[in-house]
């Protein structure tokens, strides 16, 4: 039995295809993850990415009637078993905080998103989860133009989700060399501004040195320059979460990215604040 802890987000730990069990440091417990990319497969590439083997594409067909019978045995376990024990999970993380629809790709790439939605919400109401726990979307944004992301979006804010939307880089050239995708500030914009509106939605940055240098004076700028254009637009984000390296890059830049102090990242969440946002900082 692999011991769980906040640097193993082992997809595979309870031997299972969409559901697995991790540690969240931003959680501060224990979070069900859902993957929905077990063939590894997204449509971005970040640098800072811990899935192995990677490769560019979609989800596969999702087998729900798989999905929903780990998803109920884990819980179950969770909630009724030996599962805190046999993890060895210490007695204040001996807690489910979330259930997250994150894993080795983008979620929301997968044809079935909105019917993964009914499932999710159909076994939490099984277990009487509803306001007990938090329901995520971890995801980079790209997709949230598409009819069935929006429904499959509007169902999630129907059980109470949210949304964590990925904004590691406010420049062109940063996007690119961070997530490896062609895509500009306006693109995003309209994506997070799709996002926000049909499902509460935080910001999630992750900032790390690179080659031993922080992010430059330039995509700070660029970073807090975009956050002022939120606010002028009024796009209702709740916040940004930013956070640095916890465990090593499985890419090839891996050797070339190293963690921030925690001291950087909470002088940055400061400007962050100043600008108006609420601001939640791990390294």
């Amino acid at each position: 039995m692999t011991k769980l802890t906040s640097a193993n987000h082992d997809r595979h730990s309870a031997g299972l295809t969409y559901v697995y069990p991790v540690v969240s440091r931003r959680s501060g417990g224990l979070s069900i993850g859902v993957n929905l990319n077990p063939n590894h497969a997204c449509n971005w590439r970040c640098v800072y990415c811990q899935v192995p083997d990677l490769v560019r594409g979609a989800a596969p067909t999702i087998d729900l009637f798989q999905l929903e019978g780990e998803l109920t045995g884990l819980l179950e376990d969770a909630l009724h078993g030996d599962f805190y024990q046999r993890y060895e999970l210490p007695e204040d993380q001996r807690v489910i905080r979330d259930i997250a629809l994150s894993g080795n790709g983008e979620p929301t790439s997968c044809r079935e998103f909105d019917a993964v939605v009914g499932v999710v919400g159909q076994v939490c109401a099984e277990f009487d989860l509803f306001g007990a726990i938090k329901l995520v979307l971890i995801s980079n944004g790209s997709l949230m133009a598409k009819p069935e992301v929006q429904r499959g979006l509007a169902h999630w804010s129907e059980l109470g989700g949210e949304v964590w939307f990925k904004l590691d880089r406010a420049t062109a050239d940063g996007i690119h060399r961070v997530n490896s995708v062609n895509l500009t500030p306006a693109a995003v914009l309209r994506h997070l501004e799709i996002s926000a509106r049909l499902c509460r939605t935080w910001l999630q940055t992750c900032w790390f040195a690179w080659d031993g240098a922080a992010p430059g004076a330039d995509e700070q700028r660029a970073y807090l320059d975009l956050l002022a254009e939120i606010r002028a637009r009024e796009i209702p984000v709740e916040g940004v979460l930013l956070y640095g390296l916890a465990r090593p890059s499985l890419q090839a830049e891996a050797p070339r990215l190293s963690a921030l102090p925690l001291a950087w990242l909470e002088d940055f969440g400061g400007r962050i604040e100043a600008a108006g946002f609420v601001v939640k900082v791990s390294g």
